[in-house]
């Protein structure tokens, strides 16, 4: 099944989307990748989630790829007597080491290591902002605060310090549970939450090794700032705009969005925009319009892949909000100024016979006017590359490697196969060519163009491109 689409789409599943059903809605109405995300749900509920996904691979004959969201280290504060309480402006509020429920007055913060880092006149915010405390005293088992603005506060809301640095591991204890789950199930992507530098990522690798992608969640301002040197140590990224709309002013977001869109581009990295894209679809079966323009506008910046959160884990919608998805993308990518946007926008090309050969044949399929591209690849380098250029045909990514086929789900243009490896050239151009058809993308007459690497079967060696045309 060719997507009639480039931009891909994540759907997190939930109490709202892990029946086999609704896991086949969503594919059909357009997902790509499927998210478990590890700050909900146990690891029972994950693993049928995996199993649903697994078995309607395997009768679909189509690799699909899994996403597991390691939850970080998420600063939430404690319970309340009564779950919640309410906080009037100007009021005084304590943030305490001391585990007893909260009221009005205190509640637990269960982290040792904000007490260390926070001064007086930080502002600290709670539940995505809802709440604004500014702080008036540090002391060793207390912060005391003035709400600046207050309102209803209830239990584990996270807290944001946008002001202060903190020295926190990047993988918490439960982090390393998670993910151990996560290796055992054959995951193919972990996302690595709150990244702040290249060693929280090379941290994660000495659990992961070569078993799975890992991706850099950019949702910290020290993220931003290392940005090239985190993108040099993962295989994929993304802009978490959640946690990031709370840490930067929400004017830079939109900003900082592009930039990272862009260097990822630059790096042959794919990349995901995440968070509230169609939010109000949690409980309404029609986005808003400014949601259909945020949708438009990450598909012009060229990302590779767009995520729903609680649209498809929890919302009343799951199915439709795919769907809604799929046609914005679909409408953005027919417009003839897409395909301006994108050509105008330069990438930087290194001296590599693979970059070469990949720019390549962007250019012959313009010339002979192919209808698709083929990529044969072990490592997924090859295909990651042909996407990097944006070409106007699909990309036909073909692995003997079912991890990297699943992994290839996740990159912009990509139709992705599990595939046999032939045993010479001209095998690989007879098979290209027969998958072509069968996959109704050529007629007889048409020209494809396959690139690829000789030797067969050494990875990182794409030095060949072939014109082939279909009989």
């Amino acid at each position: 099944m060719l997507r009639k689409r480039n931009t891909k789409i994540i759907a997190t599943l939930g109490p709202s989307s892990s029946s086999p059903l609704k896991i086949h809605s969503l594919f059909q109405a357009g997902a790509d990748i499927f998210r478990l995300n590890f700050s909900h749900g146990t690891h029972e509920d994950h693993r049928k989630r995996v199993f649903h996904i697994r078995q309607y691979e395997k009768r679909l004959g189509r690799p699909i790829a899994i996403l597991g969201d390691l939850q970080g280290p998420k600063i939430r504060i404690g319970l309340f007597k009564k779950t919640f309480a309410f906080l009037k402006n100007n009021q005084r509020f304590i943030l305490d080491l001391n585990p007893k429920e909260g009221d009005q007055n205190r509640v637990f913060l269960p982290h040792k290591e904000i007490f260390k880092s926070v001064k007086k006149n930080n502002k600290i915010l709670i539940d995505d902002g809802k709440i604004i405390l500014n702080i008036n005293k540090v002391l060793s088992d207390q912060i005391i605060t003035e709400v600046l603005v207050g309102g209803k506060i209830s239990n584990k809301k996270g807290v944001n310090v946008p002001e202060a640095f903190i020295k926190m591991s990047s993988l918490t204890e439960k982090d390393i549970k998670d993910l151990k789950f996560c290796l055992d199930l054959s995951l193919d992507y972990i996302a690595l939450s709150f990244v702040q530098k290249a060693k929280d990522l090379n941290d994660l690798k000495k659990y992961v090794g070569n078993q799975t992608g890992i991706m850099a969640k950019f949702e910290k301002p020290l993220a931003i700032k290392n940005m090239n040197e985190i993108l040099q140590h993962c295989d994929a990224a993304m802009v978490a705009r959640g946690d990031l709309g709370v840490e930067m002013p929400p004017e830079e977001v939109p900003i900082i969005q592009k930039r990272i869109v862009q260097s990822c581009r630059d790096f042959g990295i794919p990349v995901v925009v995440a968070t509230q894209m169609l939010d109000s679809m949690v409980d309404s079966p029609s986005p808003t319009r400014a949601e259909a323009s945020d949708v438009a506008t990450a598909v012009f910046d060229a990302a590779d892949c767009l995520m729903l959160s609680a649209e498809t884990a929890s919302g009343k919608f799951p199915v439709e909000s795919v769907k809604i998805m799929n046609r914005i993308i679909r409408g953005v990518e027919n417009d003839v100024s897409y395909r301006q946007i994108l050509e105008s926008k330069q990438i930087k090309l290194e001296e590599t016979t693979s970059d070469a050969i990949s720019s390549a044949a962007s250019q012959v399929v313009k010339t002979v006017f192919a209808k698709a591209i083929f990529t044969y690849t072990r490592s997924g380098a090859t295909a990651k590359r042909a996407a990097r250029e944006r070409p106007t045909v699909p990309i036909i990514g073909l692995s003997p490697e079912r991890i990297t086929a699943r992994q290839l789900a996740l990159i912009w243009g990509v139709h992705t196969i599990h595939a046999l490896e032939p045993k010479s050239f001209s095998g690989m151009i007879d098979n290209a060519c027969e998958l072509a058809k069968k996959e109704g993308i050529v007629r007889k007459g048409d020209y494809v163009v396959i690139t690829a690497g000789a030797p067969i079967g050494v990875s990182g060696s794409t030095n060949n491109l072939r014109i082939a045309k279909i009989s």
